[in-house]
């Protein structure tokens, strides 16, 4: 079993910057590929960003292409997103998500992750 914990959520102003960080506890998070999924008040679950096992591929969805950058420290066994020029639109509650395979590919389809963490909210104000 992998336990995820995020955190860094928060009020900001538009404009502005956050940082968020995934941790994993019971297995080290280093051999797993990790996406970064939001979901908006009122709305579906969608995808943000992912990156797989090494910190080699990463991709976005184009809502937030060029704003968020999502990166690892497979030596911290922590996954990080750096989300920047923030919009109202990004206000949702973010959650990181490890695939139940050791170095498998990683998805945007949140089904192919089998392990969640309880997410961190992130609000942005106008």
């Amino acid at each position: 079993q992998v336990q995820l914990v995020e955190s860094g959520g928060g009020l900001v102003q538009a404009g502005g910057s956050l940082r968020l960080s995934c941790a994993a506890s019971g297995r080290a998070l280093s051999d797993y590929p990790v996406g970064w999924f939001r979901q908006p008040p009122g709305k579906e679950r969608e995808f943000v960003a992912l990156i797989n096992w090494s910190g080699s591929s990463t991709a976005y969805a184009s809502s937030v292409k060029g704003r968020f950058t999502i990166s690892r420290d497979n030596a911290k066994g922590a996954v990080y997103l750096q989300m920047n020029s923030l919009k109202p639109e990004d206000t949702a509650l973010y959650y990181c998500a490890a695939r139940g395979l050791r170095y498998s590919p990683p998805s945007s389809n949140p089904g192919d992750y089998a392990y969640w963490g309880q997410g961190t909210q992130v609000t942005v104000s106008s």
